[in-house]
This record gives structure tokens, C-alpha cells and sequence, in this order.
């Protein structure tokens, strides 16, 4: 076992083989407040953190390597892992003070999306439960407050690792631990419909996002290869019914790239594939970066297709990208660290 990180107080109790049950919900109320040293668990017996020190089983596997800030206040960590690979997690501050932990969910990522950073890279593993929740426990310390809410847009397609995300999830809501609300918990996808699907039968209510940014088949096959896959036609029929089981509005994320999908044509299109769907578009304008071949939109571009946008009814909102100065910001995460 690497963490304790992700268990439940008896299952804590089990790993370690404690005698009182109590001291497991003991240990858990400590890592849920982000103590990962076993000599600060101050309620424990000095004999017995003293012999969890020397154990085998520590609290937390992975440790921070480097740490970005941003003067937006966007902080992103890099994490080595227990087998030296690295993952990059990013924690974000909105303009009420709140703070979002975006959290990754594979090292690395299969999808190859075109317009992102992360795509460049190779799919290494999926990452445990323990090291999906260690992320937010690090991202926790470098918050000035709690940590109110967890968004699964960093490195990795989380449907693809969904059992393992799911299991993160459902510590962090927790009510008697960091009760997050599952309406805090955004789980994002590039468009695997057949994970969409699972979300829908796992009755876990959380927020769903999906990177539509095309809304014609021949133009998303060719930026999101998971298209050739799971066509719009598909997709839109797992969203159809994602609704009906959540009855819950979700978004689409629309990364606005210059001369591939911001043109009248293409804001016709995303009306379409909107219509009848409970559904908000959160426009995003492209984080350039030097491995991709891509421009960000001028002011004027995103005046013209949010226009056409206003005619049509589309409702949208643009996002405010942070943490690009670090490389925190949507499609940028790729460690450049090697394992």
C-alpha cells in the first residue's frame, strides 16, 4: 500500500491494523485537514505514532517538486509520484475568493486533442484514487482557505479513468471529512460517450463539462480525435440522457481557435447541436503555447462569433483564463519532468 489517502476511517484502521477502531477516524479527520506527518496527529498515542513513523504505510506517497505561482493567484504544483512520474495539478482563485482545485487524473493523456498541451504527451498510467485526493491535500496548503471546489480538468481524460475518479470523488464529498458538495464537483471530458453513460448510471450527482469545440463532425474529428469514436451523434445522445438522469444543466467547453471554429457557419452549428439541451457554452479564447500551432483569437474575432452567437440564443459565458503566465491555464498542463 502507498497512501492511506482515499480510504474510508475502517478501511484506515484495517491497513494499519489498529486495535481501536476509533483511531482510524482519528488519522482520517487528520488527512482531511491536510496533516500527512504522523508525529503532528497530536490525539494518537506518542508509542503509537511513533511506530506508524516507522511503519511502511505512509500518509501520502507523492511530494511537490516545484511550485508556479501566478499574480492572478493561480498556484500549480508539480508532484512526483511513487514511481517517479510527475503530474501537475493547479489550484485557481475566482474573483469572490473561492478556491477551485483542477485536478488530473492520468499521467499524461491518450486523447491527443490538437489545441492541447497535454495532448502532446503519451498516456503513461491512470492514476490510483490515493493519488488523485493527494493532489487536493497539496493543493490544500497552498490555499489561504478551504478549498470549496474540484474541477477534473487537469492532465488525462477522467472517463477513461472513471472507477478510480469516482472513488476520489466520493472522499471528498464525504460529509464527515471534506465535504465537498457533489454541486461543487465538475468532472470534464473530451466526449467518451460510453463515460458519460457510466456517470449517468452511477448516480453520483456532479456537474458535468464536455470540450465540444466543433460542433460538425468533419471539423471535431479532426481537433479531437475521440470524435472518430464517439461522433456528435453519439455524444449528444449520452448528453440527452446524462439530463434526463441528473436533470441538471451541464456545459459545453468551446476553445476558440482562429480560422478553424469561430466563423458564422461554425456558430450556426453549435446553435444546432444546442438546441433542445439544457446546456451553458463556456467559450474559452486558445492559451497559446510554443509545441502548438495555434493563435489565440483577436478581441475583434471573439466580438464577431459571440455576436452570432447573440442572434442565434446561444447562451455562453467567456472564460477568463488564469494561470497562463505558468502554464496553468486550459490545455497547458504537461509536466517537463521526466519519470
Amino acid at each position: 500500500m502507498h497512501s492511506l489517502c482515499a480510504l474510508s476511517p475502517s478501511e484506515i484502521s484495517q491497513a494499519l491494523g489498529l486495535e481501536k477502531q476509533y483511531q482510524g477516524r482519528q488519522i482520517y479527520t487528520w488527512i482531511c485537514r491536510g496533516v500527512t506527518s504522523w508525529q503532528d496527529m497530536t490525539d494518537l498515542p506518542l508509542a503509537l505514532r511513533n511506530s506508524l513513523s516507522s511503519g511502511s504505510v505512509p500518509v501520502v506517497s507523492s511530494s511537490v517538486i516545484d511550485v508556479q505561482t501566478d499574480s492572478d493567484g493561480a498556484c500549480k504544483l508539480a508532484l512526483s509520484l511513487h514511481d517517479s512520474n510527475v503530474v501537475e495539478c493547479v489550484l485557481l482563485t475566482d474573483r469572490e475568493g473561492e478556491f477551485t482545485a483542477c485536478l488530473s487524473s492520468q499521467v499524461g493523456c491518450a486523447m491527443g486533442c490538437a489545441f492541447c498541451r497535454t495532448g502532446t504527451l503519451k498516456l503513461t498510467r491512470n492514476l490510483e484514487a490515493f493519488e488523485i485526493v493527494e493532489q487536493f491535500i497539496h493543493l490544500q496548503k497552498q490555499a489561504p482557505a478551504r478549498i470549496t471546489h474540484v474541477v477534473f480538468m487537469g492532465m488525462g481524460e477522467p472517463m477513461a479513468n472513471l472507477d478510480n475518479v469516482l472513488k476520489a470523488i466520493e472522499f471528498l464529498h464525504d460529509p464527515k471529512g471534506l465535504n465537498i458538495s457533489h454541486r461543487r464537483i465538475t468532472v470534464s471530458t473530451c466526449g467518451v460517450a460510453s463515460g458519460i453513460d457510466r456517470l449517468s448510471d452511477s448516480g453520483v450527482p456532479v456537474k458535468l463539462a464536455v470540450s465540444l469545440v466543433a460542433a460538425t463532425d468533419e471539423k471535431r474529428s479532426a481537433l479531437m480525435p475521440v470524435n472518430r469514436t464517439f461522433s456528435l451523434s453519439v455524444l449528444r445522445a449520452s448528453l440527452v440522457r446524462f439530463q434526463q438522469r441528473n436533470s441538471r444543466r451541464f456545459t459545453f467547453e468551446y476553445c476558440m481557435i482562429p480560422g478553424e471554429n469561430i466563423s458564422p457557419p461554425d456558430a450556426t452549428a453549435l446553435a444546432g447541436f444546442c438546441r433542445n439541451l439544457e446546456v451553458i457554452v463556456n467559450l474559452i479564447p486558445f492559451n497559446p503555447c510554443p509545441e502548438l500551432p495555434f493563435k489565440s483569437p483577436a478581441k475583434q474575432e471573439i466580438r464577431s462569433f459571440t455576436s452570432e452567437l447573440d442572434r442565434l440564443g446561444v447562451p455562453y459565458t467567456i472564460r477568463i483564463s488564469r494561470g497562463r503566465t505558468i502554464r496553468g491555464a486550459c490545455g497547458q498542463l504537461a509536466g517537463k519532468y521526466k519519470a
